[in-house]
């Protein structure tokens, strides 16, 4: 029985002190259906240098992870089965240890694997509906004459709008749109959970006056921003909004503007989640915005209101 279980235990004992040298994968886990010729190559050293924590990181780890746990469960298989096979009078012994320590393993194994699983498919979700490059530094005066940039969002959900004053229809009916979806969100988060921000495209014809003048007919936590033609290039630029405002027009000039017609939902951290067509209903935009902000309660816990927590970095 001794002998026995020297044999068997023989190759576990081999393929732990290889794990100690380096982790493995389960890409790197050859198993030649005998005890004896199971082996358990280190992984290369790394390259990654150091820098945060980024995806392909977390897949080797993740690899390594799963590669262990197979490895672990694997050799209390083999151990088991040759402590069987040794016919000695203590074999059911043996066999309640096989079953107890393969069912430790193999539960393990399955935990490990759905955590990694569940990471994957966040990646995967995240990956696959992407982060537009969408916002960034500005710097305009709102309806009261008052200084507003980028900064001023920061800590808060905002729905942002870029049209002109004299827009016939489409300009009015987003922004009733939008003071519908506005109403439905304070009503359920409070009245400072999002922020409705109007910025025009027509800084010739849209002075300060005339944007609080404008704004009068809409909802009234509503901002009205404007200023130089340079700084709404600028921040049309930013938010990837197409405008045709010719650059040396004057306020008692005729033209026509033609403008993108969608506004945005931007998270705490000034990051695009969202953005809307006119097709799109309030309802739509609503529900939207719910799953958008329960998603950032699972990636921001115990973040507060009114505070501009620190963006995720990217994943290389």
């Amino acid at each position: 029985m001794a002998s026995s279980l020297r044999r068997s235990v023989s190759p576990l004992t081999r393929c732990i002190g290889q794990l100690k040298s380096g982790p493995v994968t389960s890409s790197r886990f050859v198993s030649t259906g005998s005890a004896s010729r199971l082996t358990a190559r280190p992984a290369p050293s790394s390259t990654f240098g150091k820098r945060p924590y980024s995806t392909r990181e977390q897949a080797a780890r993740d690899r390594d992870a799963i590669g262990v746990g197979l490895l672990l469960s694997q050799l209390a298989v083999i151990l088991g089965v040759q402590l069987i096979h040794a016919q000695q009078p203590a074999t059911w012994r043996a066999g309640v240890l096989f079953i107890l320590a393969g069912g430790g393993l193999y539960f393990y194994f399955e935990s490990e694997k759905q955590k990694v699983q569940e990471r994957r498919a966040k990646e995967l979700k995240s990956s696959k509906s992407g982060r537009p490059k969408v916002g960034g530094p500005f710097s305009l005066l709102d309806q009261d004459a008052k200084p507003f940039t980028e900064k001023d969002l920061m800590g808060n959900w905002s729905l942002v709008y870029f049209g002109f004053t004299n827009c016939p229809d489409i300009c009015p009916e987003e922004l009733d749109k939008m003071g519908v979806v506005v109403d439905a969100i304070e009503k359920q988060y409070g009245s400072d959970a999002v922020k409705p921000v109007f910025i025009s495209v027509d800084p010739a014809r849209d002075s300060v006056d005339q944007v609080k003048k404008y704004l009068e007919d809409f909802h009234p936590h509503m901002i009205g921003l404007t200023g130089a033609y340079d700084a709404v290039k600028s921040v049309c630029k930013a938010y990837r909004v197409y405008f045709s405002t010719p650059p040396d027009t004057k306020p008692g000039d005729d033209y026509l503007v033609d403008h993108s017609i969608y506004f945005y939902l931007m998270d705490p951290a000034g990051q695009f989640a969202g953005a809307f067509g006119k097709a799109t209903t309030a309802e739509e935009v609503k529900k939207q915005y719910d799953e958008a902000v329960q998603e950032w309660k699972e990636d921001h816990p115990g973040w507060k209101k009114g505070t501009a927590p620190i963006a995720a970095p990217t994943a290389a």
